[in-house]
């Protein structure tokens, strides 16, 4: 297994604090291995293995308890008043009114209760109501380029050749195969969970062609400005009857499968969001491969969506930016509420490209944090008036 200590390290800061610990992440990204992973480091620490209960909600055999109350019983029925347990309750979402289940154990002060979901509904719904100021979410994503190099068996590559192969994917089981066809295969079962599963069954979506046709879209235009009306000429003017909310419906419940990202903009003079024109990102680069496979990649772009997923990482929020006509790839904002502004492109050695790429960043009139990330080889790191130059893999390491 490779070990995601990022991850794993905040499971252990909040370990027993009688507060619910929520891990929200798309299909196969590695929640059920980080469990596995805590676990392990729970036995070491003297945790005995019948204080640790886990259950998997895609497995058939707890078929039985997804109701509510047949899960209470069963839970309580395993424990005991004079012991600690920690319970796992994996996929969470399939258990039919789970928020009740989970506010009631919750009660139990000698349960430390730990969730995990593959879709933003399961936290849009009666969870965060019931349990306002009782839990924290772990957001946890595919494997970062940090752990996909550590955990890759053919480490003794240049870093460059690693992250070609990265780029394809960042899927844990994929880290250390490379075979294009097994790619495809694994990527493709976990679209088709989340599209039938998560998407389509639950937001009863009755045409799902003209779904994967907006995911296309999106894919193809990543790190362009997008709006809804945008989305609704282009179909409408390939002959497609379709009004802005059903684009607005199908993009929304793209967004809660969690396999696609809208990224607000940001006002960097007003400090507040503005209401249109988002980006998209994707969780996965994979799935773009699996279904733009004969399109020539923006390779500035993919890399702008491997340096958004990264800031998703270390920053409470991220954002698009707007400094008056011209625009900032990324302003985020850290846990003191200060904004760091990110630029990033492929390469800076032409000196109009880079006069272009830091002239947004030169116009933003604080003191905060500036950064260009790039590709360059030569001239890798530099200055450019309190704007710091860095290559993108470099600081994709440095966490």
């Amino acid at each position: 297994m490779i070990r995601r200590d990022l991850y794993l390290n905040w499971l252990i800061t909040h370990k027993d604090n009688a507060l619910v610990k929520v891990i929200s992440g798309v299909r196969r990204s590695g929640k059920s291995t980080l469990f596995e992973l805590y676990k392990e480091h729970l036995e070491k620490e003297g945790v005995k293995e019948n204080q640790l209960i886990h259950l998997n909600f895609e497995d058939l055999k707890y078929y039985h308890i997804r109701d509510f109350l047949k899960l209470n019983d069963y839970i309580l029925k395993l424990t005991k008043k004079k012991q600690n347990y920690y319970i796992f309750l994996d996929e969470i979402q399939h258990v039919e009114k789970f928020e009740e289940v989970v506010n009631s154990l919750n009660l139990q002060k000698n349960l430390d209760i730990y969730l995990t979901g593959s879709n933003a509904y399961f936290m849009s719904g009666e969870l965060a109501t019931l349990l306002a100021g009782r839990y924290l979410e772990l957001k946890i994503f595919p494997l970062s380029f940090k752990e996909f190099l550590l955990g890759y068996s053919h480490a003794y590559l240049p870093m460059e050749q690693v992250y070609e192969r990265f780029r394809k994917t960042g899927f844990p089981y994929l880290a250390n195969i490379d075979d294009r066809n097994t790619h495809n295969d694994y990527i493709r079962a976990i679209y088709n969970d989340i599209v039938v599963k998560d998407i389509v069954t639950r937001h009863k979506i009755t045409e799902q062609n003209l779904l994967e046709r907006l995911l296309m879209f999106l894919l193809s235009s990543i790190g362009s400005e997008i709006s809804i009306n945008k989305i609704t000429n282009v179909f409408r003017s390939e002959g497609v009857a379709i009004s802005n909310n059903t684009v607005e419906k199908f993009v929304d419940a793209l967004v809660d499968g969690l396999i696609i990202y809208k990224v607000p903009r940001y006002d960097i003079k007003g400090k507040h969001l503005l209401r249109r024109l988002e980006k998209y990102y994707v969780v996965d680069l994979g799935f773009r491969g699996l279904m733009l496979s004969d399109k020539v990649g923006d390779e500035g772009h993919l890399l702008e969506n491997i340096v958004y997923l990264e800031l998703k990482r270390r920053y409470r929020n991220v954002y698009v930016g707007r400094s008056d006509k011209y625009e900032v790839d990324f302003v985020c904002i850290d846990d003191s509420a200060n904004p760091n502004y990110y630029q990033v492109a492929l390469q800076t050695l032409d000196e109009k490209v880079l006069a272009r790429e830091i002239r947004s960043l030169e116009l933003i009139r604080d003191s905060h944090p500036k950064f260009l990330l790039t590709l360059d080889m030569i001239n890798r790191d530099a200055n450019y008036g309190g704007i710091i130059k860095k290559n993108a893999l470099d600081w994709l390491l440095e966490v």
